[in-house]
């Protein structure tokens, strides 16, 4: 499955930049202007601090909160599909939007993968596996609907569709994935982070130093700040004797909730004039 996803995503000359410039057939078709962020540092802070979020959000409704991973899924399964659809209806790019988006898939990815991890009893091996196929669908779905895997060429409602699904699960994905890492492989949850950590140096070097797809490196990128941000939450919440700082699920929440709220209103701020140019040509 993991060759399939790599194939689909490495398919043109285009894929090696990251963040390309419009293309001229979009401009010359009046196609819609992009609504996602440029991927710089600051984009990925804020996925790591979202995905962390998400994680001890999510942990705080299923478990702190007793309500469940089913319940908790379907509640936040909710919620993702009325920020996604606000979303798919701007028609420009909105920081406080796009960020509330990520949070939700974020926070609904945790009570997915822990509903098949462990309501369903599928484990997290085979749970990964399942989710790992299901994401290499999407992008096969994505690599017949469009002409690129950029993240700067969805300009189309049916890729923006794709783009959002594609991230609801590869955050479910990195759910499982980092949860494997931290309880089942041995390394715990400092472990787990550490070898995550290794992994997104190595693709930070790669994206640098070699010719490979920006657009595969992006997506392994996001991915894996799922999982990172997963076990950083452990780390958060878990008490001391298990390894943990024991910030506990709602005071992690906080913290990262008031991270999170101060870079997107310094994005939004940041990004005020740019919009304002836009609005009046």
């Amino acid at each position: 499955m993991t060759v399939i996803l790599a194939r689909t995503m490495l398919r043109s000359p285009e894929d090696l930049v990251m963040n390309e410039a419009e293309p001229p057939a979009a401009r010359s078709q009046g196609l819609r202007a992009s609504k996602v962020p440029e991927v710089i540092l600051l984009f990925w802070i804020m996925k790591i601090a979202a995905t962390t979020l998400g994680e001890t959000a999510g942990d705080l409704l299923s478990m702190t909160l007793n309500v469940g991973y089913a319940v908790s899924s379907m509640i936040l399964i909710g919620l993702f599909l009325l920020t996604v659809v606000v979303q798919l209806r701007a028609k420009k790019y909105h920081p406080i939007l796009y960020w509330t988006v990520i949070l939700s898939t974020s926070t609904a990815g945790t009570t997915m993968s822990d509903y098949m991890d462990r309501s369903l009893g599928l484990g997290y091996a085979k749970g990964t596996l399942i989710l790992v196929g299901i994401l290499a669908a999407i992008f096969l779905v994505w690599r017949f609907s469009a002409n690129s895997f950029s993240v700067q060429s969805i300009r189309t409602f049916k890729v923006e569709l794709l783009y959002w699904t594609a991230i609801l699960f590869s955050n479910t994905l990195g759910t499982a994935l980092g949860d494997f890492l931290a309880d089942s492989s041995g390394l715990g949850f400092a472990g787990g982070a550490a070898v995550i950590g290794g992994l997104l140096a190595a693709i930070v070097l790669a994206a640098y130093f070699t010719q490979a797809s920006k657009t595969l490196l992006f997506w392994m990128a996001f991915v894996l700040t799922r999982p990172f941000g997963a076990t950083m939450g452990d780390v958060l919440t878990k008490p001391q004797e298990r390894g943990g700082l024991g910030f506990g699920t709602v005071g992690s929440s906080a913290i990262l909730g008031a991270i999170l709220v101060i870079l997107v209103v310094y994005t939004t701020l940041k990004n005020a004039p740019t919009a304002a140019a836009a609005d009046h040509p």
